[in-house]
C-alpha cells in the first residue's frame, strides 16, 4: 500500500512540473469553425488572430458565413462589423475555405467594408511544419479594398484561359504566373508607394485569386481588391 501510494505521488509530482511549461510553450489553438485554407508563401504571422479578442469571419465550402463561431448572414454581417467595438488598427480576419468561389469571398468582403477595419486580412494554411508541441501563429495575407491617398495603383486583371497557371493582364500585356513579381518589380521600380489593384472573376476559386495576392506581395506591392457590388 505504501509503494502505491509513493508512485501516485512521484507522478503527481511530474504531472505539476512538467504540465504548465507544456501550456506555456504552446500558444492557444486557433478557434472557431475548421477550413480548408489557401497556401500562400509569402503570409506573415498573424498571432492576434489567435487572441480572444480577435474578429475572425469564416466562409466555409459550402459557402456558409459565420462571425466568430456563430452563422450570421451576409445583412447581419454589414451591420454585425459596424456595431462591433474595433480597437484602432484592429483587423478584421477572413478564414475563407480555398475551394469556394471567389464571388462568394467578394461579397463577405463587401459586408465587412467600413471606415474603422484596416486592413483585412486573408489567413492562409501553414506551408511549413511547426515544431513537435508547439503551434504554429496564424498567417494571412493583407489585402485593402481602397487605395491609400495619393497613390495610382497598376491595375493587375486575373483572367482565365483555362491553363493550369493562371495568366495575367497589365497594361494590355500577358504576363503569366511564375512571371508576375519579376514583371510588377520592373514596373514599380521607383514608386515608394507598391499598390497593386487586383481584379478576378467571381467564378474563379478563391484559391486562385489567394495564389495572384501571394504573387503580388512577393514583389512588395500592397494589393488592393476590386470588390464591385454583386
Amino acid at each position: 500500500m505504501n509503494r502505491i501510494l509513493e508512485v501516485c505521488l512521484v507522478a503527481s509530482m511530474l504531472v505539476s512540473t512538467i504540465t504548465p511549461y507544456s501550456i506555456a510553450q504552446t500558444p492557444a489553438m486557433t478557434r472557431g469553425i475548421s477550413v480548408q485554407m489557401s497556401l500562400a508563401n509569402s503570409a506573415e504571422s498573424q498571432p492576434d488572430a489567435d487572441q480572444e479578442d480577435a474578429r475572425i469571419v469564416t466562409v466555409t465550402a459550402t459557402g456558409d458565413v459565420d462571425f466568430g463561431s456563430d452563422p450570421i448572414s451576409l445583412a447581419d454581417l454589414a451591420q454585425k462589423v459596424r456595431s462591433t467595438p474595433f480597437l484602432r488598427r484592429q483587423k478584421l480576419y477572413i478564414k475563407a475555405d480555398a475551394r469556394i468561389t471567389y464571388a462568394k469571398v467578394l461579397q463577405v468582403l463587401n459586408a465587412a467594408r467600413t471606415d474603422g477595419i484596416a486592413p483585412l486580412v486573408l489567413l492562409t494554411a501553414q506551408s511549413e511544419s511547426s515544431r513537435p508541441a508547439t503551434i504554429a501563429p496564424p498567417k494571412g495575407l493583407e489585402v485593402l479594398l481602397d487605395p491609400p491617398p495619393g497613390t495610382e495603383p497598376t491595375v493587375v486583371e486575373l483572367v482565365d484561359f483555362g491553363q493550369k497557371e493562371p495568366a495575367f493582364k497589365i497594361n494590355n500585356q500577358t504576363v503569366f504566373y511564375a512571371a508576375l513579381p519579376s514583371a510588377l518589380e520592373k514596373l514599380l521600380p521607383n514608386k515608394s508607394e507598391r499598390v497593386v489593384r487586383l481584379k478576378a472573376e467571381g467564378r474563379l476559386p478563391f484559391a486562385e485569386v489567394v495564389r495572384s495576392i501571394d504573387a503580388c506581395h512577393s514583389a512588395g506591392a500592397q494589393v488592393v481588391l476590386v470588390t464591385p457590388n454583386l
